[in-house]
Order: C-alpha cells, then sequence, then structure tokens
C-alpha cells in the first residue's frame, strides 16, 4: 500500500497530495510543473514536507505528528533519476555495486546482470556507453539495493527511439520478474500503460484522479488532448 497525505512548499507553487493506492506499480501523470516530481523527491526524503505522512508497505517514512523522518539513506529505496548520476570514473559494474548491502549475493548481481543485459558492458566506464545503456546501469544499481520500493523519475527520458524502446522492454521485465513495488513519474501515456497498474493524474500540485490502467489506457486511446502527453 502506498499512502501519501502531505503538504509541501517550494517558492510560489503549493503541492498538497492525499492519496492511498494498494496498486504494486503506481505512475505519477500530468502536465510540466503539476508536482509529480516533488513528490518523489518528497517519498524519497530529498524534500521534506510542511506537514503529513508518508508510508509504503505498512513503513512509515514520515509522520510530521508522530515525530517521524527517516534519513534519506535509511529509507530503503531504490531511486531512479533522469540523469542517471553514475560515477564517471567507476566502471558499470562498480557503478552497479555501488550501495549493495553487505550480505547481497553474487546470484543476485548475475540475476540483475542478465535481467538488463548488461554482461558485455560491465567494464566500461560511462563515458563509452549510449544513453540507453546508462539508463539500464542506473536500474540496475538501484535494483541491487534490494531496495523496499523503487522510484522511477522519467526513466525514458531524453532517449532515441531506439534506447527508448530496448529501455522500456527491460522496465516490463522487471516488472514481470520482482515483485516490487514501483513509483514512476511520466508524462507518456504508452509508458505508463506498459509499467503501471494505477495512476494518479495530478494538476496544479493536486490530485484530480486516482484510476486504474484500464480507464487510462481508454481515455488515452480515444483522447489526443494535451493533457494526455503533457511534458512533465
Amino acid at each position: 500500500m502506498i499512502e501519501l497525505e502531505f503538504a509541501l512548499q517550494r517558492g510560489e507553487f503549493s503541492l498538497e497530495l492525499q492519496l492511498a493506492s494498494p496498486a504494486r506499480a503506481l505512475a505519477l501523470f500530468g502536465p510540466s510543473g503539476c508536482g509529480k516530481t516533488s513528490t518523489l523527491l518528497a517519498i524519497a526524503g530529498l524534500l521534506r514536507p510542511e506537514h503529513g505522512r508518508i508510508s509504503i508497505n505498512e513503513h512509515v517514512l514520515f509522520d510530521s505528528r508522530a515525530g517521524v523522518d527517516v534519513a534519506t539513506a535509511r529509507r530503503d529505496l531504490g531511486v531512479v533519476f533522469q540523469d542517471a548520476r553514475l560515477f564517471p570514473h567507476l566502471t558499470a559494474r562498480e557503478n552497479l555495486r555501488y550501495g549493495m548491502p553487505r550480505n547481497a549475493t553474487a546470484r543476485a548481481f548475475g540475476d540483475v546482470v542478465q535481467l538488463l543485459q548488461l554482461s558485455t558492458l560491465l567494464k566500461r566506464r560511462p563515458g563509452q556507453l549510449s544513453g540507453g545503456q546508462i539508463r539500464r546501469i542506473a536500474i540496475g544499481r538501484a535494483l541491487l539495493r534490494q531496495p523496499r520500493a523503487l522510484l522511477l523519475d522519467e526513466p525514458l527520458a531524453n532517449l532515441h527511439r531506439e534506447a527508448r524502446e530496448e529501455v522500456l522492454e527491460h522496465l516490463r521485465g522487471l516488472k514481470r520478474e520482482f515483485a516490487l513495488t514501483t513509483i514512476l513519474v511520466s508524462h507518456q501515456p504508452d509508458e505508463v500503460i506498459a509499467l503501471a497498474d494505477q495512476v494518479a493524474r495530478i494538476e496544479d500540485g493536486r490530485l484530480v484522479a486516482l484510476e486504474g490502467i484500464e480507464t487510462f489506457g481508454a481515455a488515452a486511446k480515444s483522447l489526443d488532448a494535451p493533457h494526455l502527453h503533457a511534458a512533465g
């Protein structure tokens, strides 16, 4: 269960959300500047709400009334940002292993490498990799943290068509193979339909709908409305 009930202020922008979703994969969808990424950052502990409560699978990450504000490093979340944030001086193998728990097994590493088809890339540094390859390594690094949940901030942004399809297919495989709670920020309907079970549509810092993927998909298919294709 993903439970978000919080408010935060960023300059003149006000974000107030209240939702409870049983979905294993929840998408945050809406136009640019609506608060999607701010929501993700609040969940990750990189933005502190003014007040409220954030909980994932009964693990309370933030509760202003109870005085709970779990440090970012202790939230047990795997986060993939748009810019991937790999260490340029480390090889792909070293980037993947960064942050792995000490009790992680070689099998766990091998499973992620196989799932994301990274075996031929392990000796390369980020400067020797394509955008799609970098994004796959960032996703692999997040998975190898053995996180409580995976947070994806527009994982297919700024990729050319072939790389986008490549990474999307690997994310589909991840959803099939890992029973992992995932929160996805996206402005692409096809990406949401492929990866999410439920969609929180956000506008101007407020939740306007929490709907199943079938409802969202039907709207995306029948309407070529600007809000369904807005950049985020």
